[in-house]
């Protein structure tokens, strides 16, 4: 026996195929957030995915609200069927719906964009410009990457820093004393 279920607390978690029962005959929960595309909305869905170039995610969003669309006599199918036409997740059309629902279509197609922002510790920093252009310490020829790291921490100019980070701040730079 086949059982697949939408995650969640386990009460509120409904059947949605069992074998030898198709998809569309398994009663379903009222839907939170119902898609219903204006006309020109739909045609500009179809005409991004005939197309067929464009982002794979913004491709994937848009079939998702045209499976989803319950506009002009259009039943709508259910998550687990548009989760298998399109080959995501259900959560991930809940939260196309609702990003559709609360947002706008464009906001439903585009990338969330990141919730946390690191400052930089490094932003075109002449100090570390500088140190890579003074001579090297005794005993090299040239400064490396990690060189420069602990030497930015010695001299206090940061706390701590990667040499990674060194290395993309040089190379924003166009320095090639190292």
């Amino acid at each position: 026996m086949i059982v697949r279920r939408l995650s969640g607390d386990k009460a509120r978690c409904w059947l949605l195929a069992r074998q030898g029962v198709e998809l569309s005959e398994v009663p379903m929960p009222a839907k939170r957030y119902k898609v219903t595309l204006e006309p020109d909305e739909r045609r500009d869905l179809e005409k991004l995915i005939s197309r067929g170039k464009g982002a794979a995610r913004r491709l994937a969003h848009a079939r998702i609200l045209l499976h989803a669309d319950q506009g002009e006599g259009r039943p709508g199918k259910i998550d687990a069927e548009i989760a298998e036409a399109v080959g995501v997740s259900v959560a991930t059309i809940e939260r196309v719906r609702q990003r559709f629902v609360e947002e706008g279509l464009e906001t439903a197609l585009s990338p969330r964009p990141p919730r946390r922002l690191y400052p930089r510790k490094l932003d075109g920093e002449a100090r570390l410009i500088a140190l890579a252009c003074s001579p090297p310490p005794e005993g090299r020829a040239r400064w490396t990457l990690r060189m420069l790291a602990e030497r930015m921490v010695v001299l206090g100019h940061v706390e701590t820093v990667s040499h990674e980070t060194v290395r993309t701040t040089l190379q924003q730079t166009n320095s090639n004393r190292i």
